[in-house]
């Protein structure tokens, strides 16, 4: 398919600076930051749900809306962080001013999340919730956007940017797993004030303290372990006077990318299932499986186990199959494979709890689950960096920072959306409130699985169809690096703006 684009005076060149080759540590120290998304949105994936609606008796369904709210407001915020940073100038460049400045309010508002103040009612506790959640969504965005956008900046090559990918993964899924060991291992468990771990007030509070150290570290870490790059990436645009429909019609216009558009059906679709899948595990492992706190510590580390494989392998296979290929192959694998030991304990193959055999198989479904999951983000992060070139060779602008936002925000519907979902599920059902294991009816918990699987394979259909659209390959984005190399050193200097409406040209064979 050729491209006929016209280029603004915002446009960036591809190649205005020769850029030092990466190492392992530029990647270590890219990825590192995710830690704190990671620990964010375990907590909100897995715990929050939990805290107040078990530990501090906050209806699910009033807990599912606050979320929703929180993230309704963040997802306002999103495209104008994206965007601030795609044309932000600073003498640390466009990202880093913002990464740095988000590291002391991401930490301290993460903290207070899980540190309600005493004698609140159902109303303040929910308002509470409501503002907690937004301030911590909004500290988090002027981090992750910046930050994740920055691999479009620190790598050209189509290889090479799943492999930071994989580093940021690893990183963010680790730093979120290895908290959840501490919650229930270490924070979450019985006490003489709290006989039922997941309802240990005092708990909560240590995990967010500890929480909020990791994030602090984790973010100044990949900020400064990247800073010394900053020369060598893609400069702002050059500044014209503001025009807010100009603005608006910049970003529309960029959104609108067929690619981008195809590629977030399938990112929005996979991590809602991902999602609903997610908030409901905990009640799934108390309820359904009755493990102990110390059984699902053990589970976790599955988890642990399958982060190293899946950062090993989700590179090699996006290599030999194709990013598109590999992304199809994980989502398959997780839509066939995930509610096997569900339904295997509904047909009675598996029993309802004991036998270290249920463990095993548990052990092994976790792990393949957090595998297929991991590797299916790292490969679709990546496929969302070449729609950068991809979208620039027709519009002329450089808009990592824009189409990140739309990442970010995707990624956390996985929390957002999985949480309201699980609430809405976990009220259809007539789940009981301060339930404990042993006690909630078999009727209950088989309408739960019966409820969940089904939302959660349409998902995943719907994902799959998304992704079947996306076009670019490897030569397609390779022509548009060709394209964009061509213009930059074609049509104009390195530093001197391109005119209004002049065409980028078309790139040569090997478009899709």
């Amino acid at each position: 398919m050729n491209h006929q684009a016209a280029v603004g005076s915002s446009a960036a060149p591809v190649a205005a600076v020769l850029r030092s080759p990466k190492t392992w540590r530029d990647k270590v120290a890219y990825g590192f930051g995710s830690i704190a998304f990671g620990v964010k949105d375990n907590g909100f994936t897995y715990l929050l749900m939990i805290f107040y609606n078990q530990a501090l008796g906050l209806p699910a369904r009033t807990v599912g809306l606050a979320v929703m709210i929180a993230l309704i407001v963040d997802a306002m915020l999103d495209p104008l962080i994206g965007n601030w940073s795609d044309h932000f100038r600073s003498k640390w460049g466009r990202r880093h001013p913002f990464m740095y400045a988000a590291a002391l309010p991401v930490a301290v508002s993460f903290y207070f999340l899980w540190n309600p103040p005493e004698g609140l009612s159902q109303t303040g506790l929910f308002w509470y919730l409501l503002v907690s959640a937004i301030v911590i969504r909004a500290c988090i965005t002027c981090y992750e956007i910046p930050s994740s956008a920055l691999v479009a900046d620190l790598s050209k090559d189509y290889d090479e940017r799943t492999s930071f990918l994989s580093y940021r993964f690893f990183f963010g899924w680790f730093g979120g797993l290895l908290l959840g060991v501490l919650a229930f291992s270490v924070f979450l468990v019985p006490s003489e004030r709290y006989p039922v771990g997941q309802q240990n007030l005092d708990g909560y509070a240590a995990y967010g303290l500890t929480a909020s150290f990791m994030m602090l570290a984790a973010i100044l870490v990949s900020a400064w372990g990247t800073h010394r790059h900053i020369p060598e990436f893609d400069p702002a645009p050059p500044k014209r006077p503001f025009d807010l429909r100009r603005a608006l019609g910049e970003v529309r216009q960029t959104l609108a990318n067929r690619p981008f558009l195809s590629l977030l059906g399938y990112i929005l679709a996979a991590n809602a299932a991902v999602g609903v899948t997610a908030a409901l595990v905990t009640y799934g492992r108390l309820f359904f499986w009755e493990l102990t706190s110390n059984q699902i510590s053990f589970l976790l580390l599955a988890n642990f186990l399958s982060i190293f494989v899946a950062f090993w392998a989700a590179p090699r296979l996006a290599r030999a199959a194709g990013k598109k290929m590999a992304a199809i192959i994980f989502t398959f694998a997780g839509m066939v494979g995930v509610p096997l030991a569900y339904l295997l304990r509904l047909l009675d193959v598996l029993p309802a709890d004991g036998p270290p055999l249920l463990l095993a198989i548990l052990f092994v479904m976790a792990g393949v689950f957090s595998f297929l999951v991991m590797s299916a983000g790292v490969v679709a992060s990546s496929m969302l960096a070449d729609v950068v070139e991809d979208s620039q060779r027709d519009t002329g602008r450089s808009s990592a920072g824009l189409f990140f936002s739309a990442s970010a925000f995707v990624l956390k519907c996985v929390s957002g959306i999985g949480i309201f979902a699980s609430g809405v599920i976990l009220d259809l059902v007539a789940f009981p409130e301060g339930a404990k294991a042993g006690e909630v009816p078999e009727a209950v918990l088989r309408n739960l699985v019966l409820t969940e699987m089904p939302v959660v394979l349409v998902l995943q259909l719907l994902s799959l169809l998304a992704l079947l659209a996306y076009p670019i390959n490897r030569a397609r984005h390779e022509a548009n690096l060709r394209s964009l190399r061509a213009h930059a050193g074609g049509h104009r200097s390195d530093d001197a703006p391109a005119d209004e409406g002049a065409p980028m040209p078309v790139g040569g064979a090997g478009a899709v």
